[in-house]
């Protein structure tokens, strides 16, 4: 088939220079054929100079078309406008699982293929017809082949022993001089007159597989990884789509599923901090919402307090149904914006005392109502309040990500319980947390009992003791004698704590299982009320996401005493105005093991992102990276040595307010088993006058064009004493 392809925008309808967006209606439409029909002279002409006749030509007329504020165009075929709005709803609302029928329709472009039928191919080596009444090959041999999760006796045959338009039903393999096909069950082979061998399915593929809801092992792994494919599709979807470099490039965002109580089930290799905090978002809509859990709904929320962790990371879940209005599964994606409003740019103020501070709070809100994306609504939330969000635009952008995302889970789930039941479907979602259940269990046959308490850079301090009951194989992990609220922002919500515990009794099991809700099970969970992991509204709270969940996860592993503390912060670098927001984490050392050095230069525990490309951070913002460079010596001395932090330096081009939220600038990481602690980071800002201004680990700088910001992290603590 040769092809040429037109395509072109249409000045009439929207012109990119200018941002003028036109919207689609019949006039328009009608106006449109002049101009496709100018597109496909143009395709004839092309194809003409490619040296073909034009013979049998036929014609693809494709408008590119996407909702009044998009980015996103979508494909479909010119038809009269009905036709388009409907094929335009059916393609959006399977790519992102809503419609905005408010909204007005753009023509972004549009295109014309002309298609002609292909010369004649000259045939090498054409087949010649066979003499007397063959009608079959006969075989070379018979062996036995294992195809279709069987052994089956199969037949091999030459391919220049095959004979024209008499099919070959697999199980068969076909031999060549330069390669073997494989024919395999419910497939068929043709062997066409001018040579070509044509493989098609004639036997219908089976709808469903009938194995059972017994727990099998094999079935168990497959379950384990299909599960997290899931989730990992999921996250791809999200990072294609969103808008937000905070999302798009740093990765800041987590997607899993979850079974029909809300209960983590698995999860792609996100966030943890997300990851074993999200099930609370879940079930908190559960609780709340009830029977008014309708198919076509989707939910929104960042209320730490009710399930959520810190304003800038919002929850988009999205209900699974079944044909009789059931709910299968729950899928969810979470997501840190860059800014949700709040008195500084980039939502995380270094001096916050009460949640207003930090940004605008979504609690428990209908997203998407039977089918419809309330973009009003939310807009109206996102804009509200004494600090509204600065950037509603890619806040809502990004929204639309994540529930592109929960499509994408939602539609894969209800593929899986289409192949193999739901009974099945929903017995191994039990299995997976009973295997993650009992790995754990296996884990506390062997468990010392332990306490640990941690000191802060500003004398608060998580306090832990784990007490273990070999016979019955449980914990009680008692945080008793952690601090009282904080009065800053370092206060974690409980969700936080319980993503704390999952990560680190997961990351005892030596097993590759999903982190799910199973690894809680054989725990006993006490948090001491009013305390600064279980605080009370309306304390801050932006801190304790970040900060406060890994001196949490350094307190439990200093309990155990498997490893030394990793740097022990995200080391939160925010910055903005009022056009631009950024916010990012950065890596620093992991502790050492007994087995091994820890690690140079990265993110460690409760953080997984990564940091935006220099060059997409100086294209999208008025900043060059100066430097970036691994802190050679900052790990803490060891017979296994903790790992390096880095330094981090960015120059400024225009004024911003900038909020640095860190720790581990006063207390060192510690070192286990005679192990050094590692180096403590530090803060400065260079100003082009030569003079320094020296800032603590949580502070806050008016920073002027040509400033100079310095971030020096923590290394991790070494293990043993050295030789």
């Amino acid at each position: 088939v040769l092809s040429a392809y037109g395509m072109g925008l249409a000045d009439t309808v929207v012109d990119r220079q200018q941002a003028v967006e036109v919207g689609l209606d019949s006039v328009l439409v009608e106006s449109l054929d002049a101009q496709l029909d100018e597109l496909q002279e143009s395709g004839i002409e092309e194809l003409k100079q490619q040296g073909d006749e034009c013979v049998d030509l036929s014609f693809n007329r494709l408008m590119h078309i996407r909702y009044a504020g998009s980015d996103t165009a979508l494909i479909v075929p010119h038809a009269g406008m009905s036709a388009i709005q409907r094929q335009f709803e059916e393609v959006h609302q399977m790519r992102f699982g809503f419609i905005s029928p408010e909204k007005q329709m753009i023509v972004e472009s549009i295109q014309v293929e002309v298609v002609s039928a292909a010369r004649p191919s000259r045939i090498v080596n054409p087949v010649k017809p066979l003499s007397g009444d063959e009608k079959e090959a006969e075989a070379d041999a018979v062996k036995r082949c294992f195809m279709d999760g069987e052994w089956v006796q199969t037949p091999f045959f030459q391919r220049s022993s095959l004979v024209v338009d008499s099919p070959v039903n697999g199980p068969a393999v076909v031999l060549d001089p330069t390669g073997t096909i494989v024919v395999e069950p419910g497939w068929q082979a043709v062997l066409k007159a001018d040579n070509n061998l044509v493989l098609e399915r004639y036997l219908a593929r089976k709808d469903t597989v009938a194995i059972g809801t017994d727990v099998d092992p094999v079935m168990l792994e497959i379950f384990n990884n299909l599960f997290m494919s899931i989730a990992e599709q999921m996250g791809s979807v999200l990072e294609n789509t969103a808008a937000s470099v905070n999302i798009k490039e740093r990765l800041d965002f987590s997607c899993a599923i979850f079974d029909p109580s809300g209960a983590l089930v698995a999860n792609a290799p996100h966030m943890p901090v997300h990851l074993g905090s999200m099930g609370e978002s879940i079930k908190t809509v559960i609780r709340e919402r009830g029977e008014d859990i309708n198919p076509g709904d989707a939910y929104i929320l960042n209320a730490p307090y009710n399930g959520g962790t810190h304003l800038p990371d919002v929850t988009i879940i999205k209900p699974v149904f079944t044909s009789r209005g059931e709910v299968l599964f729950y899928v969810a994606s979470r997501g840190h914006h860059a800014d949700i409003g709040g008195k500084t740019p980039g939502s995380a103020p270094a001096d916050s005392t009460s949640i207003e501070e930090e940004g605008v709070v979504i609690d428990n809100v209908k997203l998407v109502e039977n089918d419809q994306f309330r973009e009003q609504a939310i807009r109206d939330i996102l804009t509200s309040g004494k600090w509204p969000a600065r950037n509603p635009d890619m806040n809502i952008a990004d929204f639309k990500a994540q529930l592109a995302a929960c499509e994408k889970g939602a539609r894969e789930l209800v593929n899986m319980a289409h192949h193999y039941g739901v009974p099945t479907v929903h017995a191994y979602m039990k299995h997976v947390q009973d295997n993650a259940e009992e790995s754990v269990r296996r884990v506390l046959g062997v468990l010392e009992d332990g306490e640990f308490t941690y000191k802060m850079d500003d004398g608060h301090q998580i306090s832990v003791s784990i007490s273990v009951d070999r016979e019955n194989r449980r914990a009680t992990v008692d945080f008793s004698g952690t601090s009282p609220q904080h009065p800053g922002n370092f206060n974690a919500p409980t969700a936080v704590v319980r993503a704390a515990v999952l990560y680190v009794f997961r990351c005892l099991v030596d097993d590759n299982i999903p982190l799910n809700e199973g690894c809680l099970k054989p725990m006993d969970i006490i948090i001491p009320e009013n305390s600064m992991i279980s605080p009370t509204y309306p304390a801050a709270v932006i801190a304790g996401n970040v900060e406060t969940s890994q001196y949490l996860v350094d307190t439990l592993f200093g309990a155990v005493g498997v490893v030394a503390a990793a740097q022990g912060t995200m080391n939160n670098f925010i910055w903005g105005n009022d056009e631009h927001q950024y916010y990012e984490t950065i890596c620093g050392g992991a502790g050492a093991t007994s087995r091994r050095n820890g690690t140079d230069a990265v993110h460690t525990h409760m953080t997984n992102s990564r940091l935006t490309d220099p060059e997409v951070l100086e294209w999208r913002f008025p900043v060059l990276l100066k430097s970036f460079e691994i802190r050679r010596g900052s790990g803490g001395k060891g017979k296994h040595r903790g790992g390096d932090g880095v330094v981090r330096k960015d120059r400024f081009a225009e004024g911003m307010t900038a909020n640095i939220i860190s720790g581990h600038r006063k207390v060192p990481p510690y070192g286990i088993d005679g192990g050094g602690p590692g180096s403590t980071g530090s803060n400065y800002v260079e100003h082009e006058n030569g003079q320094v201004t020296e800032l603590s680990g949580t502070d806050q700088i008016e920073l002027k064009p040509g400033d100079l910001f310095v971030i020096k992290t923590p290394g991790g603590g070494g293990f043993g004493a050295p030789d």
